[in-house]
């Protein structure tokens, strides 16, 4: 028998939707029924100065990342999707979401006062 690792790769993005799923219905789940915010829009670990007016978005990207994930997970299962499109589907919803989430993040905190360069004399 001889190893591919094509075959290895996809049984290793499909293992892995189940956590990023669970993770991702869990946030939306503390943001929706618990109102903890403490996960909402963080820049380096640390929360926006208002992270309750940046929910509902974090709410709304994790609720749709999820459930992708979770109709993938089922297409799957069920034989319902052929390799390339539960790997486009799967792979582009990890995808949004990690850009959305930056996005989301640099948009709650604003504009860094970052370090300013001193001029050299």
């Amino acid at each position: 028998m001889k190893f591919d690792v094509s075959v290895a790769l996809t049984w290793i993005l499909f293992l892995a939707l189940f956590p990023m799923a669970f993770f991702w219905f869990r946030r939306a789940w503390r943001i929706l029924v618990r109102r903890d915010f403490s996960e909402v829009a963080l820049k380096r670990g640390e929360s926006p100065p208002n992270p309750e007016k940046y929910a509902p978005y974090a709410l709304a990207i994790n609720l749709i990342a999820g459930a992708v994930v979770a109709v993938v997970i089922v297409g799957v299962i069920l034989g319902q999707l052929e390799y390339n499109t539960w790997t486009a589907a799967a792979g582009s919803t990890i995808w949004c979401k990690f850009f959305l989430d930056f996005a989301l993040s640099r948009q709650a905190h604003g504009l860094a006062k970052g370090k300013q360069a001193t001029p050299k004399t």
